[in-house]
């Protein structure tokens, strides 16, 4: 099959955004507004761009009271003023490049921005901050937005926040669902790590040694030759839901880490020489019980060590009706309870990355233009949860 033609570079152009600003107030050192008791409401821009996932998103968060100080954790009241996104699928059976996923998102991150505002019904005088993700995630499209961030906030004088995309899922994931204190499983195309917090740091339990479960899916889906839209996981749950036999298959738990690599070696190997055998819905069936159940138990794992009754699903994995019912099942063992989101907040998305940028704002947070690098490496743990107790 030949290979998907490269997506074509189209320049990034700022028309429409640029607003009645002096050079000299372009250039000025922005500072984050004080924080006290006064009545106080932070709208921030988030843009995501980490993978194939370009997402713009608009938040409120009001503090009818003030922003507390630093002995009280923040709760604003949250408001969802837009939520937009657009994904970039290559043909059946082949993985994206890089490359053509960054010419995607500078393709399509003007009319995201132009939608967003309209759906949120503001300007550029209106926001408080500019949020950006900073890191993991593929070096190209993560440059590419980042790239736009720095622009706009030098053009509207607004501040840029960084924002690690893990944080950003675990903050979306509490203020939808409510969840309070709870063991978060975080699975998704480039991470699977199981977190709690602790101290103003979402600790790390477990994680996988190689790759990710959603790179795992990912890749099998290509073995099939199943579609990319609206994305691999999606086609391998729904083969799976039609699969009854299951295939027994290497099962990796070491301490509170897991391995899908042998896994995905050894299921691609019996797809290609026991096709006669084994249907691709058995094969996905199998597939999916054994990984889940892998991560179900290092789940529980943590639950017992830190006493939690809660499980937060977070991330693009987290959409999976088996999972999210397989560790429903063990939560009720447990007098426990699970939380999780649908499509639109656990694939990756602009306003988780506005939502985990405004607490980090309402608290004095910003970053530097000079500082407003990108890194494909950035773990949960390193960063400071300064909006928690």
């Amino acid at each position: 099959m030949p290979l998907a033609p490269p997506v074509q570079y189209v320049p990034f152009s700022i028309d429409g955004f640029v607003t009645a600003l002096t050079r000299d107030a372009m250039l000025v050192t922005m500072a984050t507004k004080e924080v006290g008791d006064a009545p106080r409401a932070i709208i921030a821009l988030g843009l995501e761009g980490s993978a194939n996932k370009l997402g713009v998103g608009i938040v409120k968060h009001v503090y009818a009271a003030g922003v507390s100080g630093l002995e009280t954790e923040l709760q604003p009241e949250y408001i969802e003023l837009a939520n937009v996104r657009d994904t970039y699928n290559p043909p059946a059976g082949e993985g994206f490049l890089p490359r053509d996923v960054a010419a995607h998102h500078r393709a399509l991150i003007n009319p995201l921005l132009k939608q967003a505002l309209a759906e949120a019904n503001v300007g550029p005088e209106d926001i408080d901050c500019i949020c950006y993700t900073k890191g993991p995630g593929m070096g190209a499209p993560l440059q590419s937005v980042a790239l736009v961030a720095r622009t706009l906030s030098q053009l509207w004088g607004v501040p840029l926040v960084g924002v690690n995309h893990c944080v950003g899922h675990i903050e979306m994931g509490r203020a939808i669902t409510g969840a309070q204190n709870p063991v978060v499983l975080y699975v998704s195309g480039g991470n699977t790590q199981v977190i709690a917090y602790s101290q103003q740091t979402y600790r790390i339990f477990g994680e996988t040694l190689d790759i990710a479960i959603g790179n795992c899916l990912d890749r099998f889906a290509r073995v099939l030759k199943l579609p990319n839209e609206p994305n691999p996981g999606y086609n391998i749950e729904q083969y799976a839901k039609r699969g009854s036999k299951f295939i027994e298959l290497p099962y990796t738990v070491k301490g509170m880490d897991v391995s899908f690599s042998g896994i995905l070696s050894h299921i691609e190997k019996l797809a290609k020489t026991e096709a006669d055998k084994h249907s691709p819905e058995d094969l996905c069936y199998s597939l999916q019980e054994n990984m889940f159940a892998m991560l179900v138990e290092i789940t529980e794992r943590a639950m017992a060590h830190i006493g939690s009754s809660e499980v937060l699903v977070v991330g693009g994995v987290g959409c999976n009706e088996r999972l999210q019912e397989m560790m429903g099942i063990m939560a009720e063992e447990r007098g426990g309870k699970v939380f999780a989101t649908d499509m639109r907040y656990c694939i990756d998305n602009g306003i988780m990355i506005a939502q985990a940028g405004a607490l980090a704002f309402a608290r004095g947070f910003t970053t530097p233009i000079e500082e407003s690098w990108i890194t494909q490496r950035f773990r949960t743990d390193q960063v400071h949860i300064e909006w928690r107790v």
